[in-house]
């Protein structure tokens, strides 16, 4: 397992936010002590570029739009809007599930 600040847009690491990737690739968000995303990759897809087949992304329902800073560093780690994640939470893309049991 590995641990790291997430880096803000001007390359600095940001406190309290981090990215974690387990022992079989998948990573997470994590913003202070509540887990925020998880991108869960199937199908070597970790080792695969431009495809988006064997992702599967999971939001916390309760914490993935805790705060605006959470929002912030949320949208850099999935590398999107606010507006386009919500869309993919509507679609079923993105699935609201509970990460901090």
């Amino acid at each position: 397992m590995k641990v790291e600040n997430i880096t803000s847009n001007n390359g600095n690491k940001i406190a309290n936010q981090f990215v974690i990737t387990d022992d079989n690739g998948n990573e997470f968000f994590q913003s202070y002590n509540s887990m925020i995303v998880k991108k869960q990759y199937t199908n070597d897809f970790a080792n695969c570029i431009n495809d988006d087949q064997g992702l599967k992304i999971y939001l916390d329902q309760k914490y993935w739009n805790y705060s605006n800073t959470t929002g912030k560093y949320r949208n850099i780690f999935l590398n999107e809007t606010i507006t386009e994640t919500k869309k993919k939470i509507k679609s079923g893309e993105y699935i609201l599930t509970d990460l901090n049991k």
